[in-house]
C-alpha cells in the first residue's frame, strides 16, 4: 500500500503508514467502552486517531514520542478527519529517521541566521554585542540554534522554530527601539535572542521533540543564566551590574510568577520582552491551530481549550 502523509489523507482512505505519537490518552466513551485517543503526526501535520480494541494491552506497548506502524481507515467525525486504528505496532527508534516526523520551518535557517547577525552587529553596546556574537558564533551553539524547535508542542514546535521565533521578536524589538527611543534597544535585542536560548539544551529533537534530563532538572532560564556567566566572564569590562540586568530579563520573561518566571519584570525593557514573547508565541500557536482546521471545510474551529473559545476560520486577509 502506498505510504500516505497526514496532509494527503482523505475520508475513507485505507492507511498503512508510520506516524509519530504526539499525544496519548485512554478514556471511557459514553457507552462505557474503553478507548484510546491519539494525536498522530508526521512532517506534514497531525490527525486525531481512535483505537477501540485491546486498549489496555496496546497502551502498554508505546509512549508519546514513539513511532508506530498504523493500519486503519480515515473517517469523518463531526465533519473532521479521524483515523480509526485497526492495528498498530511500535517501531524501534534505530529503524526510524525522525526528520520525517518533525515539521520544519518554512524559512531557510541560514538566511534567518544571517539576518539575525546583521541586527546584532547594529547593537551599540560593545559588551552586549560581543556577548551575543560570541554565543551565536560558538561552534557548539550555532548548529543547535539553526535546528532547535522553540517548544515541545505549543508554539514554533518545528525544526528551526526557535530561530524563527527569535528573529521575529528581534524585528519587533528593532521597531520598538525606534518607536520608543527612551528604551534601550540593545537590551531589547539581547532579550529577544537570549530569552529562550537555553532551550537548545532543554529540548532534544533527535527522536521527536522531548525534554532532556538537564532541561527537566534546571530549565531553560537557569541554563541561559549559566551561559551569560560563562560568556561574559571572558569579556573585558563586562560589569556585574550589566550581568544582573541580563539575567533579570531571562528570569522574568514569562511575565508572571504563575507562568513560571522566578521574577516579575522590574524595568521597562524586561516587561516589553515578556509581552512581545507572549504575543509572538500566541500568534504562531493560533496560526497553527487555524491552518490545521481550515481543511475541515467548517466555518468555525472546534472549541480550543488553550484559548477558551472557537475561532472563525475565514481568511480575512484574502476575503477583504
Amino acid at each position: 500500500m502506498e505510504k500516505k502523509t497526514v496532509q494527503s489523507l482523505q475520508d475513507k482512505d485505507a492507511v498503512d503508514s508510520l506516524f509519530l505519537v504526539k499525544e496519548k490518552n485512554v478514556g471511557v466513551g459514553k457507552n462505557g467502552r474503553a478507548f484510546m485517543g491519539l494525536q498522530l503526526g508526521d512532517a506534514t501535520g497531525t490527525i486525531d486517531a481512535r483505537l477501540w480494541d485491546r486498549v489496555e494491552e496496546l497502551s502498554r506497548l508505546f509512549e508519546t514520542g514513539d513511532v508506530l506502524k498504523v493500519k486503519g481507515q480515515v473517517q469523518l467525525f463531526q465533519n473532521r478527519k479521524q483515523l480509526v486504528i485497526h492495528k498498530l505496532e511500535r517501531v524501534e527508534n534505530s529503524e526510524v529517521n525522525f526528520e520525517d516526523f518533525i515539521p520544519k520551518s518554512s524559512k531557510n535557517s541560514e538566511d534567518m541566521m544571517a539576518e539575525l547577525i546583521q541586527l546584532v552587529r547594529s547593537m551599540r553596546n560593545d559588551h552586549l554585542r560581543q556577548l551575543v556574537l560570541d554565543t551565536l558564533e560558538d561552534p557548539e551553539i550555532r548548529p543547535r540554534v539553526l535546528r532547535a524547535p522553540a517548544a515541545k508542542s505549543i508554539h514554533h514546535a518545528w525544526v528551526g522554530g526557535l530561530l524563527e521565533h527569535i528573529l521575529s521578536i528581534c524585528k519587533i524589538m528593532d521597531f520598538m527601539g525606534s518607536h520608543y527611543p527612551f528604551l534601550n534597544r540593545d537590551l531589547l535585542l539581547f532579550g529577544a535572542i537570549f530569552h529562550d536560548i537555553g532551550k537548545i539544551w532543554e529540548l532534544s529533537y533527535d527522536n521527536g521533540v522531548s525534554y532532556t534530563d538537564r532541561g527537566r532538572l534546571l530549565g531553560h532560564m537557569q541554563i541561559a543564566c549559566e551561559l551569560i556567566d560563562k560568556k561574559s566572564a571572558r569579556i573585558l569590562g563586562f560589569s556585574e551590574e550589566l550581568r544582573d540586568i541580563c539575567k533579570h530579563i531571562i528570569l522574568s520573561h514569562h511575565g508572571k510568577l504563575e507562568y513560571g518566571s522566578p521574577k516579575r519584570p522590574k524595568f521597562m525593557e524586561a516587561m516589553l520582552i515578556a509581552m512581545v514573547d507572549d504575543l509572538d508565541s500566541k500568534v504562531a500557536t493560533l496560526k497553527t491551530i487555524v491552518d490545521g482546521e481550515r481543511g475541515s471545510g467548517e466555518k468555525w474551529s472546534r472549541y480550543n481549550e488553550l484559548f477558551d473559545r472557537y475561532f472563525l476560520l475565514d481568511d480575512l486577509n484574502e476575503k477583504y
